[in-house]
């Protein structure tokens, strides 16, 4: 059919949300209803809570007349009634806990009904998967090093016009008002990338930015790179420390009389972030790393993060740091923490063979994060992490940055040890749990060792501090 034809279909085959208005759940929760609700109509789904148990059921309800009738009849399916698929899980655990259980029925038809078990198996086997997929055509993503946690636009030009049209794209506003120092984070690693002499290698994905003047043509895309006009853009992202001082619904028109893609393309530096980034409380911060920009950082899908845990119930784990310059952390939030070993991407050699680099000794790291200085004057330079403000602390005060990633790595017969330098062949082995961001070419302290005893129980106090955290900011 048409897309005209695909497009009424799609409004017919979800008929919608019905939603409470003094539900207590994670945010998300409210912004993902609101969306089906935008994108189809108010009763695509409804959602039934149990007060007194931390539960809710979220009906999404299919409406069969999508169906021709002699197929209908062949599967046993009442047109007259939707096909209700019920998610249920915990609402203030919506983001990080259990998958949700699944269940297909037809509200009068439960006997009868034997397309029921399929449709069950497929919702309970695509739910961990959603992020493999892009949010518009649901083709499956094609990724060189696996897909990362957060759903995703594929590339193809009418999906990157879809997910502009229908609303998809989330607001800078937003972000800025929830995060604005992982929004920082983030525009600060983009403009790295932009401005590296390796940008031809390292800036992808390159963005694709619908022309608010033109909403028929990119204004910036993989096809027709303009890096120069890029540059100018960026420089109208405003500075994010101004952003949050004033009303957010100001940020668009401020950055509109700068240039009219500051804006679309800040949305499309946020919306195209595939890592989960929170910045750390200062109760859940590892104060011997030296510096208040902590974050919490999490990239691996659910399918990889069961593989990583299975293969951690088999070998152990531990934790060990990666250290990459900053105009890499563009393409690593995007397209995962790689093995470049022998590859155009690589930029120090690979004496120890192809793999992900870690090591347990912050130095080290700190050498591949791109520091200019000698490893013997890092102790000079540390981070004078207590005399800090936390106020003046809150944004990147400059562009000259390092950064270092704490990695947990399993530690199967794979991991080869070479002294304080070791290297994973294996990428499902290593997940990225911790990221730390540096100004003014500083660094932190040299000599951590992650074997340390002591180091070790408080990176893991780290780390259930940060999830309890997260559990009282979902309710």
């Amino acid at each position: 059919g048409s897309q005209t034809d695909e497009d009424s279909d799609s409004d017919e085959i979800l008929c919608g949300i019905s939603c409470s208005t003094d539900l207590t759940h994670h945010p998300q929760l409210e912004t993902d209803m609101e969306a089906v609700r935008t994108l189809y109509s108010d009763s695509a789904a409804s959602i039934r809570e149990y007060g007194s148990i931390d539960d809710v059921d979220v009906d999404l309800n299919i409406n069969a007349n999508v169906l021709d009738e002699e197929v209908a009849m062949a599967w046993s399916i009442d047109q007259s009634q939707p096909i209700v698929i019920r998610l249920s899980f915990s609402p203030s655990q919506y983001l990080d806990g259990p998958a949700p259980s699944v269940k297909v029925f037809q509200p009068s038809n439960t006997h009868n009904f034997s397309l029921r078990k399929q449709l069950q198996k497929y919702a309970e086997q695509r739910l961990p998967t959603l992020n493999e997929y892009c949010v518009v055509c649901d083709e499956r993503h094609v990724f060189q090093n696996g897909p990362l946690l957060k759903p995703a636009v594929c590339t193809r030009e009418l999906c990157v016009f879809s997910f502009y049209t229908l609303g998809v794209m989330s607001e800078a506003t937003e972000e800025v008002a929830t995060g604005a120092e992982v929004v920082d984070l983030l525009v600060a690693m983009c403009r790295a990338a932009l401005q590296s002499s390796r940008k031809s290698i390292i800036f992808k994905p390159f963005p694709s930015v619908v022309d608010p003047c033109n909403p028929k043509a990119l204004a910036f895309s993989p096809k027709r790179k303009s890096y120069d006009r890029m540059q100018k853009a960026l420089d109208g992202v405003l500075l994010i420390r101004r952003m949050s001082q004033g009303p957010y619904s100001e940020i668009k028109m401020q950055m509109d009389k700068i240039d009219p893609l500051a804006y679309p393309l800040l949305q499309w530096i946020l919306a195209s972030n595939r890592s989960h980034i929170v910045k750390l409380p200062l109760n859940g911060q590892l104060k011997f790393m030296h510096t208040p920009h902590q974050f919490l950082l999490i990239s691996s899908p659910p399918c990889k993060e069961a593989r990583f845990q299975t293969a951690k119930k088999l070998h152990g784990s531990t934790f060990a740091f990666h250290g990459s310059h900053i105009e890499n952390w563009h393409s690593i939030l995007r397209n995962g923490l790689i093995n470049a070993s022998y590859t155009k991407l690589q930029l120090h050699g690979a004496a120890y063979g192809k793999g992900i680099y870690l090591s347990p000794i912050s130095g080290i790291s700190f050498g591949y994060s791109g520091t200019n200085a000698q490893l013997q004057l890092f102790s000079e330079k540390m981070y004078n992490y207590s005399l800090i403000l936390q106020g003046q602390a809150r944004f990147l005060q400059n562009t000259n940055l390092n950064c270092i990633a704490l990695c947990e790595v399993v530690t199967s017969k794979d991991l080869q040890k070479h002294k304080d330098i070791w290297v994973c062949p294996v990428s499902d082995h290593v997940c990225t749990r911790f990221l730390f961001v540096y100004e003014n070419g500083q660094v932190g302290d040299v000599h951590i060792d992650t074997q340390e005893p002591r180091i070790h129980e408080d990176i893991l106090q780290s780390i259930a501090i940060n999830c309890a955290e997260n559990s009282k900011n979902d309710l």
